[in-house]
C-alpha cells in the first residue's frame, strides 16, 4: 500500500472504540494512531478491522517499549515487524518516546535519559538503526517524566534539539507532557516550546492527566484536556504552525460521541491557525 500522512485532528484507535467506530467515524476524524506492539501479527476479525480502516484513513504507529534510550540491545525483532505492519497498512509515520523503559526485561515506565553529551551520541545512534531497520525517517516524543535526570550537563530542551540533530530525525511534540513536566520541573512550558525546532515537528499529542498535588502532576491519558494545555496548543500553531495532532485517551474512556468534541476542539483550533496563515498570506500578495 502507497504510504498516507497524517493531517489534520485524530484519535487513537482502541478497540474498545470500534463498534462505535464500524457504525460510523466522525467527520473530525482525519486519521487515527496504533502502537504496533498491540497489533503485530494481529489476525481474525480485528486484523479484518484494522484492514479496513487502514484502507480509508491515514494511520500513525506510536511506539511504546523500543527503549531508545536504555542500556539493552534494541530489539531488531519488533523492529522487522513493525516495518511489515506499516508496509503492509500503509502507515508512513512511526513515533517513539525519548526515554527508556527496559533494563534485562520491561520495566513499565518511561524513565529519563541523562541529559548528557556522550547519551546525545548514544541515543541518536539507537534512532538512526532504528530509522535504517524501518527504511523510514521517525519522530522522537519528548515524554512526561517525575524524577529530574541522573545526570543533566544541559536542560531537557537543550538535549531534544541536540538528539534530533545528532540523529537527524524529527519530533513528536505532547504538549501535555509540557505542561506535566512544567509543573513537576518548575519551568516555563510556552518557553520550552519557543526552543523546539519548528522544521522537525512533524506531529502533536493532545491528552489530559492528574493532579496528585499542586506540584505533582501525572500524565494519565485518563481526563479531559485542561484549558491551560489547550492553550498551549493554541500557542503551539502559533510559533510553529498547525501539524497534524492526536487526542490520547487510554483508560477512562467516554462513548465515542463525547470524546469527539475534543477532537473537533482540536480542529477548530487548527482551522483558526489555518484561516489566519491563509489571510496573512492573501495580504502579502496583495501588498507584493
Amino acid at each position: 500500500m502507497t504510504p498516507l500522512r497524517p493531517a489534520g485532528a485524530g484519535l487513537g484507535f482502541r478497540r474498545e472504540l470500534l463498534p462505535e467506530l464500524k457504525i460510523h467515524v466522525p467527520d473530525a476524524i482525519d486519521f487515527f494512531e496504533i502502537a504496533p506492539e498491540n497489533w503485530i501479527d494481529m489476525g481474525g476479525a480485528y486484523g479484518r478491522d484494522l484492514r479496513s480502516f487502514t484502507e480509508r484513513y491515514p494511520f500513525v504507529c506510536h511506539g511504546l517499549s523500543l527503549s531508545l534510550g536504555g542500556l539493552t540491545p534494541l530489539d531488531d525483532m519488533l523492529l522487522h515487524k513493525t516495518r511489515q505492519l506499516m508496509d503492509a497498512h500503509g502507515i508512513a509515520l512511526f513515533t517513539e518516546h525519548l526515554s527508556y523503559c527496559s533494563d534485562d526485561g520491561h520495566l513499565y515506565d518511561l524513565l529519563p535519559i541523562p541529559f548528557t553529551e556522550e547519551a546525545v551520541k548514544y541515543v541518536a545512534a539507537r534512532i538512526r538503526r532504528t530509522q535504517d531497520i524501518l527504511e523510514r525517517r521517525i519522530a522522537i516524543e519528548n515524554a512526561s517524566f517525575y524524577t529530574a535526570a541522573p545526570i543533566a550537563e544541559m536542560d531537557e530542551a537543550h538535549f531534544i534539539r541536540a538528539v534530533l540533530a545528532e540523529a537527524d530525525c524529527d519530533l513528536h511534540l505532547d504538549i501535555n507532557n509540557v505542561y506535566v513536566n512544567s509543573v513537576n520541573h518548575r519551568y516555563d512550558p510556552l518557553a520550552f516550546i519557543r526552543a523546539m525546532p519548528t522544521e522537525r515537528i512533524v506531529y502533536l499529542h493532545m491528552a489530559g492527566h492528574y493532579n496528585e498535588a499542586d506540584d505533582l502532576v501525572v500524565d494519565t491519558h485518563g481526563a479531559d484536556v485542561i484549558d491551560p494545555v489547550w492553550a498551549l496548543l493554541d500557542e503551539t500553531y502559533r510559533i510553529h504552525g498547525v501539524a497534524p495532532t492526536l487526542l490520547e485517551r487510554d483508560f477512562n474512556i467516554p462513548p465515542l460521541d463525547v470524546l469527539v468534541h475534543e477532537v473537533e476542539h482540536i480542529a477548530q483550533i487548527q482551522g483558526q491557525h489555518s484561516q489566519a496563515m491563509h489571510q496573512h498570506h492573501e495580504q502579502i500578495v496583495r501588498t507584493s
